[in-house]
């Protein structure tokens, strides 16, 4: 197994990674830029996966009826390791390694598998990525991109690097797609209904941006299937799965909605007319009755959606 790769960090660190879009309200960066300070982010990264666990955990077991005794698991763009001892649990038998470009967050994810006791079939692997797969040891029976490849420039080339990666028979899932997520009704009992449709639009203006922005950037057409067949990978398939915390939010979803609003503020607040950024400053503050920190109508609804393909024997 990859042991831990002390190499420098680079710019590109910053797009190495993570919990995203699509619904990828910008829970990433600050201010109107697109530039991404993931050590920054790491509380608010293992936060909002720790939310999202049962989530992941449907996913993982999807993914468990077709990979039934994998020997590596590789999690590409691990972030805070989260979701890479998710694998560690759920697969008892499988080494995993936590890829990433911030070793920050790797020293997060080595933590994290420690207190939970992976530590002893446990590994980082610090680098850019794709480049740093080619210093794992031994091909990957299951390979994991959650939310990470929309960070890398070229994502036709990455897939490419990735398959090159699996083992025969091994499988690629890449969690990428799916909806919004929604926290609020669409009328609030004051200003403009629908902010949040609003809000997405903005974000998905930013992430034009960001993704334009990044090195290497290739625009490509988001046809999963297409994409991961082109890397030589067989038998596509698709499933989205569904997060539903129902009102009223229990106090770690409020904290993550709150979190989450307060980013998109400072992403995309500039853009809201004044309107919506009085509703989103009404939202935002922990005083007013109508928060969501304190209103009872809050909820975290959320569909992602998976996608895996399997390198030929």
């Amino acid at each position: 197994m990859a042991q831990e790769q002390h190499e420098p960090r680079e710019s590109r660190d910053q797009h190495d990674q993570r919990t995203g879009h699509h619904g990828h309200h910008p829970t990433h960066g600050h201010g109107h830029g697109t530039d991404i300070d993931w050590a920054e982010m790491a509380h608010h990264l293992e936060s909002q996966a720790e939310l999202f666990t049962p989530l992941y955990e449907r996913a993982l077991a999807w993914l468990g009826k077709e990979v039934t005794e994998p020997g590596l698991i590789v999690d590409v763009g691990s972030g805070p390791g989260v979701v890479s001892c998710l694998f560690a649990e759920m697969f008892p038998g499988a080494r995993v390694v936590a890829a990433d470009g911030s070793e920050p967050l790797l020293g997060w994810a080595r933590e994290r598998a420690g207190r939970l006791g992976y530590a002893d079939r446990f590994g980082t692997l610090l680098g850019e990525l794709p480049g740093s797969l080619q210093e794992l040891d031994y091909p990957a029976d299951l390979m994991w991109a959650g939310r990470s490849l929309h960070h890398l420039g070229d994502q036709r080339a990455a897939l490419a690097a990735f398959a090159e990666r699996l083992a025969p028979g091994g499988t690629l899932a890449i969690m990428e797609g799916g909806l919004p997520p929604r926290f609020l009704p669409r009328d609030l009992g004051f200003g403009r209904p629908g902010i949040e449709a609003r809000l997405d639009a903005l974000e998905t203006e930013w992430f034009a941006r960001m993704r334009a922005e990044l090195p290497d950037a290739v625009a490509e057409t988001e046809d999963w299937a297409a994409l991961l067949t082109s890397a030589g990978l067989k038998h596509a398939r698709s499933r989205s799965f569904l997060l539903d915390l129902p009102a009223p939010a229990p106090d770690r979803a409020r904290a993550y909605v709150a979190a989450s609003l307060g980013r998109m503020r400072d992403t995309v607040g500039e853009d809201l007319d004044a309107e919506d950024r009085a509703t989103l400053d009404r939202l935002l503050d922990p005083r007013d009755e109508a928060s969501v920190h304190r209103r009872p109508d809050v909820f975290v609804l959320a569909a992602h959606t998976v996608h895996t393909a399997v390198r030929p024997q």
